[in-house]
This record gives C-alpha cells, sequence and structure tokens, in this order.
C-alpha cells in the first residue's frame, strides 16, 4: 500500500515540478521587445527664414469705394431738320416738317455720362450707343431697311392726249412713292406703284418705258428713254384732284412723299450730251423745259423754309443759311455736390468774464 502511495504521488509531483521550472525560467529571462513596423521617415524641412518670408507677396488690402460726385445729367442735342438734296427741309405724306431724333450723350461701364480726355461729351452714334444707366451695353437693333424702287426719267415727255407739254424731263427718284401730273382744266393726278387711301388701279400703266393714265376722256402719258420699273406691264395707283390747280398754263410733272397739297414740285436735272453721231436739236421753247435742281446747300446748311414757289410763279431766290442750332437739355438726376466738411469750433478769444 505504501509503494502504491509513492508511486502515484511521483506520477502527479513530477509534471508540477516541470512546470514550476518553466514559469521560473520565463520570469528569470530578459524581456524581448516586440518588432515594430517600419515607418517611412519623411524629411524635415527647415524653418522659412526671414528672407524667403519677405520674398511672398504681400496680401492686398481692401481699397474704399470711393463715392461718385461727378455730373449725373445727360446732354441730349436737339433734333435737326431732316433735309432733301436741294437743302429743303422733308415732309412726311400729312405734308409736316420731318426732324432727325435727338442725339444723347453715351454712358460709361458704371452708367455715369462719358467725356473724352478734352472733358467734352461723347455722344451716342449709330454704331456705338454706349452704356445705359445700370452699366448694360444697348444693343444696336438692325432693322432692315425696306426695298426701295429707284426710277429714273432720261430725256422724257409728258404728253396730255398726244400733245407735248413738258420735255427734255430728267428725274432720278430714288425711292418711288408718289409722282403727280398736272393738266389745265383736268386738275393733278397723283401715281403710285403701290396703293393707296383713295386711289383706283389702272392695270398696265407701267409699261416698259411709259406711264399712261386716264381721267375721263383724257390720257396722260410719261415717256423715257429708260425702262421706268421693269419689262413686264405693272398696275399704277391714281387718285385725281381736281380742285387743286397750279398758276401755269402749261403741264407740269413732279414727284414727292406727300399726299396733301400743294405736294412737291422738284426740278429736275441737266441733260447730258449726246455722245456718238447725233446732232444737237434746237433748244426747246422755255415754256417747255421744267425748272433745274437748286445746287445743294453745304453741310451744316440748309435754305430757310418759305412759302412754296409752284411752277408758273416768281420764285424767290433761297440762299442757304447755317442750321439753327437748339440749347442742349439736361435729362437724369441733379449733380451731386461734395459735402463741405464743417470748420472746428475755435476757441473763444474774450476773457471769461469774472
Amino acid at each position: 500500500m505504501r509503494m502504491d502511495g509513492t508511486w502515484r504521488l511521483l506520477l502527479v509531483g513530477a509534471p508540477l515540478l516541470v512546470v514550476a521550472q518553466m514559469i521560473a525560467a520565463q520570469e528569470t529571462a530578459p524581456a524581448i521587445a516586440a518588432p515594430q513596423p517600419t515607418q517611412a521617415t519623411e524629411p524635415q524641412i527647415a524653418a522659412p527664414t526671414k528672407v524667403a518670408a519677405a520674398a511672398r507677396p504681400a496680401k492686398k488690402q481692401k481699397t474704399k469705394k470711393v463715392e461718385y460726385t461727378g455730373p449725373n445729367t445727360v446732354i441730349v442735342l436737339p433734333p435737326t431738320p431732316m433735309l432733301d438734296e436741294e437743302g429743303k427741309q422733308r415732309l412726311d405724306p400729312d405734308a409736316k416738317p420731318m426732324f432727325n431724333p435727338a442725339v444723347r450723350q453715351q454712358r460709361d461701364k458704371k452708367g455715369h455720362p462719358l467725356f473724352d480726355d478734352k472733358g467734352k461729351p461723347v455722344f451716342q452714334t449709330a454704331t456705338d450707343m454706349g452704356y445705359d444707366e445700370h452699366g448694360k451695353k444697348i444693343k444696336i437693333h438692325k432693322e432692315k431697311e425696306p426695298k426701295k424702287v429707284p426710277v429714273i426719267i432720261s430725256r422724257g415727255t409728258f404728253t396730255v392726249d398726244g400733245m407735248i407739254g413738258k420735255a427734255e424731263l430728267n428725274y432720278n427718284i430714288a425711292d418711288l412713292k408718289y409722282v403727280y401730273l398736272y393738266a389745265p382744266g383736268i386738275g393733278t393726278l397723283v401715281v403710285s406703284n403701290r396703293p393707296f387711301t383713295g386711289s383706283k388701279e389702272e392695270k398696265g400703266a407701267f409699261n416698259q418705258k411709259t406711264l399712261t393714265v386716264t381721267t375721263g376722256d383724257h390720257t396722260l402719258q410719261v415717256a423715257s428713254d429708260n425702262l421706268l420699273l421693269s419689262k413686264k406691264p405693272a398696275s399704277a395707283f391714281v387718285l385725281v384732284d381736281r380742285e387743286f390747280n397750279l398758276p401755269s398754263p402749261y403741264p407740269v410733272m413732279g414727284y414727292g412723299t406727300v399726299l396733301k397739297p400743294p405736294y412737291v414740285w422738284p426740278g429736275g436735272r441737266p441733260n447730258e450730251d449726246l455722245k456718238g453721231a447725233f446732232v444737237k436739236p434746237p433748244p426747246i421753247p422755255i415754256n417747255l423745259q421744267p425748272v433745274l435742281l437748286l445746287p445743294p446747300c453745304p453741310e451744316g446748311q440748309m435754305r430757310k423754309p418759305a412759302p412754296t414757289a409752284l411752277p408758273g410763279q416768281k420764285t424767290t431766290p433761297q440762299p442757304c443759311v447755317l442750321i439753327p442750332k437748339g440749347t442742349a437739355t439736361l435729362s437724369g438726376p441733379a449733380t451731386k455736390k461734395p459735402v463741405a466738411s464743417a470748420p472746428a469750433a475755435t476757441p473763444s478769444q474774450t476773457p471769461p468774464s469774472q
């Protein structure tokens, strides 16, 4: 029995002894540091020196907004008369004078009135309108011009019932509006290639080089060496005014843009010398010759508006005079004046009262 107990003690105590020895060995052995992961070292940058700091651009300082104290009024030039090739004022279809639009001063990008380097105002033009009061660029709207109908009457004749009333007619009409044909005892016929109030259509009146219209039993015709409108016949629109008569015993032809009497009776152009194997004919009687155009006025001049001398009346000379200039007007708010600072109060020089 004692032998069995000793054996059991050996079997149980030996493993315990081994474990105790291992624990003691671990406590006495030096501690080994665990391996740490390697990290890439960054290069160290030296602190900036005073020279490098001085090389840096300085920060922009906010500039204080300066209040505008200049003029805010826009100069507007008055309308000028619209002149024809003779220097006379043009009339609209209602026989009222026509004027060019007023010219305004330009504004800059900030909406202030614009002046040049010499202090003179800069005005708007057809290609440069400047800016509006809010500083936005004014766009130029190009309007399509209406189609013009030019008519050239060269060495033309005006006949009434087959009898020549006027000869050697030379008219360069830039845009055909109305043609006026007057014959004593008949009245005035207003003719156009487009319909207008009170007119009646006559088909085929424009036929290559001739314009033929009728009223009652009478036939009036204008013939030219050149084509009037086109090779194809075209209609004419005719208005007969029997109440208006000219103080002339001979037929008269004219053209213009007015639909009210006394209409417009411009002069013609002189004949050009015929070139080639032509024999110069004898001069035409004065009563059959048209009145010639007046010479154009120089730039900046016009002829004074005066009662129109009708054909058959004595014409008074109309010399060219300077175009009258009105005073320019100002538009916009009043000019801002700088506010003057109040002077500092000075101490009284009088001695204090005792």
